[in-house]
């Protein structure tokens, strides 16, 4: 059970002194830097959203694996337990079970915690805990308890990480009524929707993209790598601004074929539908589960041809429940088959990492396919 609805939501989001970001297009390279803002990378403005929430709340926390002195493998903490102390952002034992569940606890008792659990593919030992516990709470309890929680997940593969450290667990997630999981793609909707995450009743699986981490990446790996200093969404509004948790995004415009994808993906579309000339609308979920439907059905009735893009593995990825509600929504609209694009049926190869990863030359070829149809 949610502890708002979508409206509920956004006239929140939308209330007086809550400033929302909505990136709905990307900006020329050459846009100068809105007043406000500062460069940062997904790691800064994740660290940023962290940092301005535990200086407005005394009841945010901050812990997991090395994320206190160490600040983090990726370093997205660095410094929050230098500037807030060692009971507010400290290092926990390698028990991601442990991690959750004490999650679990400070949030029935009233704090707002935020576990990190190092990479998602190690998730696993606390599925009781996000499962039976943290998703349950409210509805156990008849509405007596919330779980204010967020479990931070470093995710998906680009980095050779093989199968251990590459994995896409999302669709695991949506599958569980009570969870909201969220996956940003870019440091302006990273730090606004961390921020909503923190400020949520409901616990929130929030999945952070490490190829994503310094700067889009477009699938061509052969090519040198951009930073986020280099793109408009790497001006990032300094102090506190939200992005309305179910909120999708518009990021590319277009009449032809509507294209639905979140987290590395969204940039390997942008390049898919750039090289094949094909004027794709390329919509960023970014609140993967719930969905904004109404963005996606008003598009595919506009276009009348989909595309699903998702890094993770194939069978019973979250694209099929993607492809389920567009038959459902837009069966008379839709002018052609829809397709997937995804990761393979296989564990994540460290040899084949790119034959593995959904690269701008799949996507457009089915970019092509549904044009055809």
């Amino acid at each position: 059970m949610l502890a708002k609805t979508r409206n509920e939501e956004q006239a929140a989001a939308n209330a007086p002194g809550t400033p929302v970001v909505d990136v709905t297009a990307t900006a020329p390279a050459s846009a100068p830097a809105p007043a406000g803002t500062r460069q940062m990378t997904m790691i800064q403005a994740l660290r940023s959203a962290m940092d301005v929430m535990m200086e407005r709340n005394p009841d945010v926390v901050v812990f997991g694996q090395d994320v206190g002195y160490f600040g983090g493998v990726f370093r997205v903490t660095e410094g929050l337990q230098a500037k807030y102390g060692k009971s507010r952002c400290f290092d926990t034992p390698i028990s991601e079970g442990g991690i959750v569940g004490v999650a679990v606890g400070m949030a029935a008792y009233g704090l707002r915690p935020v576990a990190e659990i190092q990479f998602a593919d190690y998730f696993y030992p606390a599925a009781d805990q996000l499962i039976s516990e943290a998703a349950r709470l409210r509805y156990r309890s008849v509405n007596d308890f919330t779980c204010p929680m967020v479990v931070r997940m470093p995710c998906g593969g680009g980095i050779y990480g093989g199968q251990t450290h590459s994995q896409s667990p999302e669709a695991l997630f949506t599958h569980v009524c009570g969870l909201r999981t969220v996956m940003p793609s870019n440091p302006v909707d990273a730090k606004g929707l961390l921020i909503s995450a923190i400020e949520s009743d409901d616990p929130v699986i929030f999945l952070e993209p490490k190829r994503l981490y310094n700067g889009p990446f477009d699938g061509h790996h052969e090519r040198p790598v951009v930073p986020w200093s280099r793109h408009p969404l790497g001006e990032v509004p300094e102090g506190y601004y939200t992005v309305p948790l179910d909120s999708a995004s518009v990021i590319r415009p277009g009449h032809a074929v509507t294209v639905l994808t979140y987290g590395t993906m969204v940039w390997v579309a942008q390049c898919a539908a750039e090289e094949t000339g094909i004027d794709a609308e390329v919509i960023d979920l970014r609140s993967i589960w719930p969905l904004d439907l109404d963005t996606v059905v008003a598009s595919v009735k506009k276009t009348g041809r989909c595309v699903i893009v998702h890094e993770a593995t194939r069978t019973s990825g979250f694209g099929a429940e993607l492809a389920a509600l567009v038959q459902e929504h837009c069966f008379y609209q839709l002018e052609a088959p829809i397709e997937r694009v995804t990761g393979w049926d296989t564990p994540y190869p460290h040899a084949q990492e790119w034959a593995y990863f959904p690269g701008p030359d799949r996507v457009g070829a089915a970019l092509r396919r549904v044009m055809e149809g």
